[in-house]
């Protein structure tokens, strides 16, 4: 394209946005509207306003120096968005933004495919390749600057003359179907990028909040002082109703039914993705009032637990990361054979526990807390996270394009994950198993959030809290308590007749500082899931 001005540049990228980068918000949007009657002059002023607010938004940033540059980051960035929405129907928000950028790179090859390649090449490469090509004529600064102010006049008149036109549609449109927005590609994801920097400001370290200053455990008095031995495992992707713990009717936990482990089958997450669920869950805010800044900031349970000077906290993984929440504990990667011997397709959960004897016998007179982060579920090569031994219900997807697969496929891969997932926990419980006669022993799960299989064409997980089904918000979660000491504290039948109450990651702070007997103002014995249970 030779001599062409940048508003007809921009006018015609706004065009082919609009075109071919939003068949997720169609699909959408006919949900909640058929496309018959009336609602396609109602579809069609949506995409008018579409062309015409992309067309204001880039003018706004336009100058001789940033409109190619800015189109180009524009249509690459969402040519992957348009992927990632067409195939598993995801929203990309704030919060997905930084799942992603915490994401490494074997998460991030398990998404490579070659339909991404091909979305990136036509939707990203050669329009970028076009505006690169493009000879755009520049006219002085106040002619530009006229020109300018013209577009946008044009642009704010034509999209207030159809929002004015069809108002009750679109009074409808935005106060009852907000989750349409979050489809829109590009203006969704360029507002989710401002949102996400705003809120992730790192604050002034000096500003680090202490609230674990006053924690102590006071051993009782007249009574042998039996030290605590407790380990956590954070699981990924468990949704609550794949558990048969849960009633689900394929045996998915066939060890640890033989265990007599307290079953939680009402826990809930904090957030949709591992980069919200897991500093939140760990944070002493609540859902409703945690934010990244705040759980940044502040001292979480785990710095609480070694503010006592009594607890040794050990955080091993084989996940992405802690999220934030081990960066002033020990910390141990388990993701590469260097530290973790049990790898096969990848390294497994299970690695995780080797060495932990030596752990324990080094700081064998303190409490001892570790926490294992699992793979687990990992989507969306639910295939990769179990070894071949345990593929029990087939077939099986063995594709991270989840769309070309069956349901059934896709299920049977994320059930023989879970599958893995019981053995692994089993393992864990009897490795403690030994160390009942002590130590006070327990090992805590509680899954970060759970995940879509393909219901209503969604998959994986991430979706805003908002919005999101039931299965990636509903969480496995139980508790097994060892056959020593710790029982002389826990009514574990008492514990057992409320178990199925609604909890959430909002409790699992004040859980662990009472399985501790840890002492201090930000002790909330109401939100301790075990407190009723205490025996006195």
């Amino acid at each position: 394209m030779k001599n062409i001005t940048q508003y007809k540049l921009i006018t015609l990228s706004a065009l082919v946005f609009a075109l071919f980068y939003n068949f997720t918000f169609i699909r959408e949007f006919s949900k909640v509207y058929d496309l018959v009657g009336v609602n396609i002059i109602y579809f069609l002023s949506v995409f008018v306003v579409f062309i015409f607010l992309n067309v204001f938004l880039f003018t706004l940033i336009s100058s001789r120096y940033s409109t190619k540059p800015f189109l180009i980051l524009v249509f690459m960035v969402s040519s992957f968005v348009a992927y990632f929405m067409d195939t598993y129907n995801i929203v990309v928000d704030s919060e997905m933004i930084r799942n992603t950028l915490q994401t490494n790179i074997d998460e991030s090859l398990d998404l490579f495919s070659m339909k991404l390649v091909l979305y990136v090449f036509f939707l990203g490469l050669v329009p970028s390749f076009l505006v690169y090509k493009s000879k755009i004529k520049y006219e002085n600064i106040k002619k530009e600057a006229i020109k300018k102010l013209k577009v946008l006049f044009f642009c704010f008149f034509i999209i207030i003359v159809i929002i004015f036109s069809f108002s009750k549609f679109y009074a409808s449109f935005f106060r009852e179907h907000k989750s349409l927005r979050y489809y829109i590609n590009p203006t969704y994801w360029v507002y989710s990028i401002g949102n996400y920097f705003t809120k992730s400001i790192t604050p002034d370290t000096t500003q680090f909040k202490i609230i674990g200053a006053d924690a102590k455990i006071t051993p009782p008095l007249d009574e042998v002082d039996k030290k605590e031995l407790i380990i956590m495992v954070v699981g990924e992707a468990s949704r609550a109703d794949r558990f048969s713990l849960n009633g689900y009717e394929k045996q998915t936990n066939p060890l640890l039914e033989k265990e007599d482990i307290v079953n939680f089958s009402n826990m809930y997450s904090c957030g949709t993705s591992t980069a919200v669920s897991v500093p939140c869950m760990f944070s002493i805010y609540t859902k409703d009032d945690y934010s990244y800044k705040k759980g940044i900031s502040t001292e979480n349970v785990v710095d609480v637990l070694t503010d006592t000077k009594d607890v040794k906290v050990l955080w091993r993984d084989n996940n992405s990361d802690s999220k934030g929440v081990a960066l002033r504990v020990d910390f141990q990667d388990y993701r590469t054979a260097k530290n973790n011997k049990v790898c096969d397709l990848e390294c497994r959960d299970e690695g995780m526990l080797i060495g932990l004897d030596e752990y324990i016998k080094q700081n064998k007179n303190e409490d001892i807390f570790i926490v294992l982060h699992q793979m687990g579920n990992h989507g969306p090569a639910y295939y990769k996270r179990y070894p071949k031994e345990f593929e029990k219900f087939t077939p099986v997807c063995k594709t991270n394009e989840l769309e070309k697969c069956t349901q059934e496929e896709v299920s049977n891969a994320y059930d023989n994950a879970i599958l893995y997932t019981d053995y692994f926990l089993s393992k864990v419980i009897n490795f403690l198993k030994p160390y009942s006669k002590d130590y006070e022993t327990a090992m805590l799960y509680m899954s970060d959030h759970g995940e879509s299989l393909g219901e209503n064409s969604l998959y994986l997980h991430g979706m805003p809290y908002l919005i999101a089904p039931e299965n990636q918000k509903h969480v496995a979660s139980f508790i097994w308590l060892g056959k020593g000491d710790i029982r002389e504290d826990i009514d574990v039948e008492k514990l057992k007749s409320y178990s199925n109450k609604r909890f959430s990651q909002d409790n699992l702070f004040h859980t662990l500082l009472g399985l501790f007997e840890v002492e201090s103002k930000v002790y909330k014995k109401e939100l301790d899931i075990l407190n009723d249970a205490k025996i006195d």
